[in-house]
């Protein structure tokens, strides 16, 4: 087996991301065109037109989530989310309620570590871009700018932690939802990201209290609650949802809602310049690594499980999901927690990661990255040991076990309205 030039080529960019952060943006975009412009000359097997509209009608793929086959989905969910969500984040802000969290977290280590766990919940049935950006503007009011690159980190872990035992709190997780995995099976994997949320919360927080503790308003003025941008935030997260669920679009309800908002508050348009060159970036990473050859991938077990987790800090892990899917016999609770928490180990290796290096760009930095946040592998590494030792090894084939799609849809939609359920990207 000879190693494919696809995979030097992205090696390469990933390096150039790594060694020179501050050109990271150049590295992702002119990386994916040399990549694309090597397989239409070299790959005859390629077919430009297929790869990112699909081999199905448009209207057919609207109609059958199945049938999404083409990179024109994500791409366009990615870009509608990042820049929704920087809206969103903004508005948040400006509602007053991060301005009164000083007052309610207690003033010591364990204040850091509430607002982790807040991000961790809101993450089990939100978008971690969601979580981790509204995690984010908490930290920037409490910690009066001044957050620990650890802390940032651990936001990241968090949000991704928090979606990764539901199966609408991770794009990753819905997948296999759609594809017949039970909801109680992928539930199974909070007791990896219960005890990884354990570890990385408490160093962090300790690290975040050293750095900087919460400071609370030194004129204790009133804060006033701008109660109809606090809807606004709501219904954005709620649209998000419903829209994600019916047609696995999140950034439709995203932006029905930011549109309709316009006629009643004004919206913090110049946040999208802010989120944009992000957005660039990330695509770029996520449709050079869906150009990847990984039709084949190890033999289905524990040990393979947990080196997924490690490929998708590099490579997105919707294509490493779906190509588990296709070949079984996995542990899907197991699969669910490394393929979504392990994105967390470095800054670009999710969407929550670039999303939050947007507002805390010092953070773009893979060395300083993964020295202050060392407990975040530390934790993968614990939740998959915790996990293997509590419930061992009990892989299943989806393809033998598929469900009424509409009954379990119709019961997430109402479980999401009641706060009980949730959805990542």
């Amino acid at each position: 087996m000879h190693l494919r030039i696809e995979f030097i080529l992205f090696a390469l960019i990933l390096a150039g991301v790594a060694i020179f952060h501050k050109k990271a943006l150049y590295f992702s975009v002119v990386g994916f065109f040399v990549i694309l412009a090597y397989k239409l000359i070299f790959d005859p097997a390629f077919h430009i037109a297929e790869h990112f509209f699909g081999n199905v009608p448009f209207i057919e793929q609207l109609a059958d989530s199945d049938k999404r086959v083409g990179e024109w989905g994500i791409i366009l969910n990615l870009l509608g989310i990042l820049l929704g969500f920087g809206i969103l984040s903004k508005v948040f802000e400006e509602s007053g309620v991060p301005a009164l969290i000083p007052r309610i977290l207690p003033n010591t280590w364990v204040g850091p570590m509430i607002l982790l766990i807040l991000t961790f919940v809101l993450s089990s049935f939100l978008d971690n871009i969601a979580a981790a950006l509204l995690g984010g503007a908490i930290a920037i009011v409490v910690f009066r700018n001044k957050v620990h690159i650890g802390y940032i980190a651990a936001l990241v872990a968090a949000s991704n932690a928090g979606g990764s035992g539901s199966v609408v709190g991770d794009t990753t997780t819905t997948m296999m939802w759609i594809e017949g995995v039970s909801a109680l099976v992928v539930l199974r994997g909070f007791v990896a990201a219960f005890a990884a949320l354990a570890v990385f919360s408490y160093f962090a927080s300790k690290q975040q209290f050293k750095y900087q503790p919460i400071q609370p308003d030194p004129e204790n003025k009133q804060v006033r609650i701008d109660w109809i941008k606090i809807t606004i935030v709501v219904l954005i997260l709620v649209g998000a949802i419903i829209s994600n669920v019916l047609y696995d679009m999140p950034a439709l309800g995203v932006w029905v809602v930011i549109l309709l908002s316009a006629l009643v508050i004004r919206v913090p348009w110049k946040e999208m310049g802010h989120m944009t060159l992000s957005a660039i970036f990330l695509l770029g990473l996520v449709l050079s690594a869906s150009l990847m050859p990984v039709e084949e991938l190890p033999s289905p077990s524990w040990q393979s499980a947990i080196l997924m987790g490690f490929l998708s800090a590099v490579i997105d892990n919707i294509p490493l999901t779906k190509l588990c899917l296709d070949q079984g016999f996995y542990d899907w609770g197991l699969l669910a927690y490394t393929v979504g928490f392990g994105g967390s180990m470095i800054w670009f290796g999710s969407s929550a990661g670039v999303a939050i290096t947007s507002k805390f760009p010092e953070a773009r930095n893979l060395v300083t990255w993964v020295k202050n946040g060392w407990h975040v592998a530390l934790a993968y590494v614990v939740g998959c040991a915790m996990y293997v030792l509590i419930l061992g090894w009990h892989p299943a084939d989806t393809r033998l076990h598929k469900v009424d799609n509409s009954t379990e849809i119709h019961k997430g939609i109402q479980g999401n309205l009641l706060g009980q359920s949730g959805f990542r990207m």
